[in-house]
């Protein structure tokens, strides 16, 4: 990972002006995430009204904690839809991402993450169901303290984080794994444990704070290192990346921190 001062010297840009474009960089990162979870956030409010009912005559069926599911919401969440839900944006995580964010401009791979955010915001519109809203509002405002102190640290800190990367990612693989096989046992073998979801949220939440950190400080030095060549379609597209890196960050580890601080319905 380039040296910040190093480059700093060593570039030809006076220190000023590289710190203002740092800034403006910096922010449009965080307020291209934000915007992107505040799609995420309405699009989940939104569909959970339109599944769910307070009128017994509007709804097709009453899950075990007394919601009065819709048409809508039993499609979504009770048919074989639901695994199209859930797995549509993985799908265009891992297979569709990569390749238009490379290929697109800056514009369109933003349009595409604000898409992205839109699926995902369709497959967490359960947890508006599952989690009382006190307790969905309580867990973000931890994960967004927790976040910002994180990513701060990210930021300023004068350690080299690069060496952290192969470890949380080697994590994230394990992680992943280990979430799939949990769902296959619980979904198709009925088997589910309470210690093993205890474990990977709690592991969940340590990797996902570390990839802050490392993300924040990534995103910083990649802009340093490129912000002297005057690239600004490529700075502008770098900012896109950061934002959805920030994003998932940001997202994972609410999720996991609503293992613990969620109450249900």
């Amino acid at each position: 990972m380039a040296d910040y001062q190093t480059i700093r010297s060593s570039a030809g840009v006076r220190s000023a002006e590289i710190d203002a474009g740092l800034r403006s960089h910096m922010n449009k990162v965080y307020s291209t995430m934000s915007v992107g979870m505040l799609i995420t956030a309405l699009m989940a409010w939104a569909i959970s009204g339109l599944a769910t009912t307070t009128n017994v005559d509007d709804a097709v069926v009453q899950l075990q904690n007394g919601t009065l599911l819709t048409a809508l919401g039993s499609a979504i969440y009770l048919s074989p839809l639901r695994w199209v839900i859930m797995l549509a944006p993985l799908a265009v995580l891992f297979l569709g991402m990569g390749p238009v964010m490379r290929r697109a401009s800056a514009s369109g791979a933003q349009l595409f993450f604000f898409v992205f955010a839109t699926l995902i915001g369709l497959s967490l519109s359960s947890i508006f169901i599952v989690y009382t809203a006190f307790s969905i509002t309580q867990t973000f405002l931890v994960t967004a303290i927790a976040f910002a102190g994180l990513s701060l640290y990210g930021y300023t800190t004068k350690r080299d984080l690069s060496g952290w990367g192969t470890f949380l990612m080697m994590g994230l693989i394990g992680l992943i794994v280990a979430m799939i096989v949990n769902i296959v046992l619980g979904a198709f073998f009925g088997i589910s444990s309470p210690g093993f979801m205890f474990a990977i949220s709690a592991i969940g939440v340590l990797i996902f704070a570390g990839l802050t950190a490392y993300d924040t400080q990534t995103i910083k030095s990649e802009y340093v290192a490129h912000a002297q060549y005057g690239d600004q379609e490529w700075l502008d597209k770098s900012a896109i990346h950061g934002a959805l890196s920030m994003y998932l960050n940001f997202l994972n580890m609410f999720q996991f921190l609503l293992f613990f601080l969620g109450s249900q319905e």
